[in-house]
């Protein structure tokens, strides 16, 4: 059982962790509002990774993107709020400037990203359905996997939250800072982009 939480493990992190809508919102919030401001957007990426993970366990996925035009209304809709948290980063204030003009991305934010993150459901699919931990117990099979994915959504973006941060603290400059929060917004665009690919 150890082994295959393991591979589990080792097949999520790549997949998971890797650069994406979520991810670099992440990243982008902590190098704009620094990791205390951007802990609860994190954590609210974390609940909606969370809560796509459960869709998934439970097969509720599965019937939501049966119904007719369900997959393209959720990807449109996510795509059009990462271009707007996009726009959000890109003109957030520096660090360094007064971080009080303009408020960091929401618990909420973050959820609403996360649900409608077509990355997530793709990678979490693929990760989910790849490893079986039990093999002869389907319930405790999904909810060991559950837990130890959980796990991983957790330490993933904390690491993104804190490496989009130490930006914050190497960019003392507002003009560096500036072409920092531009640069995490495109990235953020061309991950919609590559959605639509």
């Amino acid at each position: 059982m150890i082994s295959s939480i393991i591979l589990l493990w080792m097949t999520a992190l790549p997949l998971m962790g890797s650069p994406g809508p979520a991810t670099l919102s992440v990243a982008a919030t902590g190098a704009a509002y620094g990791p205390k401001c951007g802990m609860p957007y994190m954590l609210g990426i974390s609940s909606g990774t969370s809560c796509v993970l459960f869709l998934i366990a439970t097969g509720l996925t599965g019937i939501i993107l049966a119904m007719p035009g369900a997959a393209l209304a959720i990807t449109v809709l996510g795509a059009a709020y990462i271009l707007y948290l996009a726009y959000r980063i890109a003109t957030a204030p520096v660090v360094e400037a007064d971080a009080s003009t303009t408020a960091a991305p929401s618990f909420a934010s973050g959820f609403v990203l996360a649900i409608a993150n077509p990355k997530a459901y793709a990678a979490i699919g693929a990760v989910f359905s790849s490893t079986t931990v039990l093999p002869d117990h389907l319930f405790a099979d999904a909810a060991m996997k559950v837990v130890a994915l959980m796990m991983v959504v957790i330490v993933v973006n904390t690491v993104w939250l804190y490496f989009g941060s130490a930006f914050s603290v190497v960019l003392k400059s507002p003009r560096a800072g500036r072409i920092a929060n531009i640069s995490f917004a495109i990235l953020l665009v061309i991950s919609v982009a590559l959605v639509f690919l």
